[in-house]
């Protein structure tokens, strides 16, 4: 059963910033190219015990880097503890501070808006269909490559009938974000016909100009 675009229970926040388990860092080395390493721990179960043998399951280290808007390298160690895993965490982030890297705030990057042009303004179990499969798969595709965190995504009236998916993507470098985007919506073939991407300042969505668009043009509105 479909519902009018302007109920707020459509409106759905993805994350409330950047995920606060990992510890993601970033810097431009000597040829200017923004690169970024992170880490976290998998807890795999460490918090069960086995009741009969009160052995713990494993936890595991994870570390990832690579060049932002490229498919990173990932590497992870097995622990005893989790107490051992975030031990590492801190010396991760000490080196990557010596390193030169450093955590990017939210003002200190931009914001990308993934946009799908729908056919009605009411939301339909398609158009619902459609923001998860979006959701399920710009959240690794970026993540892997260090080129943005989704912020949430809403459904809103585009007039004369017809409706809108906004994604809002936070991302340390709009061009890197927007390629992306593009190449993951038609590998996931998730209606790239009907998709505008647009960048702006963080804070600043009256400044949101199409990067990509069907018609080419740099018109853009929410």
């Amino acid at each position: 059963m479909s519902e009018t675009m302007n109920t707020e229970q459509h409106n759905e926040t993805i994350l409330a910033g950047l995920d606060p388990n990992i510890v993601r860092m970033y810097k431009r080395d000597d040829a200017g190219t923004l690169i970024f390493r992170e880490a976290w721990v998998d807890a795999g179960g460490a918090e069960e015990t086995d009741a009969a043998e009160g052995s713990e399951h494993g936890a595991f280290f994870v570390v990832n880097h690579g060049t932002v808007g490229h498919v990173s390298t990932s590497k992870e160690a097995a622990v005893n503890s989790l107490e051992e895993a975030e031990a590492m965490l801190a010396a991760f982030s000490e080196q990557c501070t010596e390193d030169g890297y450093a955590v990017l705030s939210r003002e200190e990057q931009v914001l990308v808006v993934a946009q799908f042009a729908l056919k009605s303004d009411k939301v339909s179990d398609r158009d619902k269909h459609l923001a998860h499969r979006a959701k399920d798969a710009l959240t690794p595709h970026l993540a892997w490559r260090g080129s943005g965190v989704l912020e949430k995504l809403e459904f809103t009236a585009a007039g004369h009938g017809l409706g809108k998916l906004n994604i809002y993507i936070v991302a340390p470098d709009a061009a890197r974000a927007v390629a992306n985007i593009k190449v993951c919506i038609r590998e996931e073939k998730l209606d790239f016909t009907k998709l505008t991407v647009a960048t702006s300042p963080i804070d600043d969505l009256s400044a949101l100009r199409a990067k990509h668009s069907a018609t080419g043009g740099t018109a853009f509105s929410l």
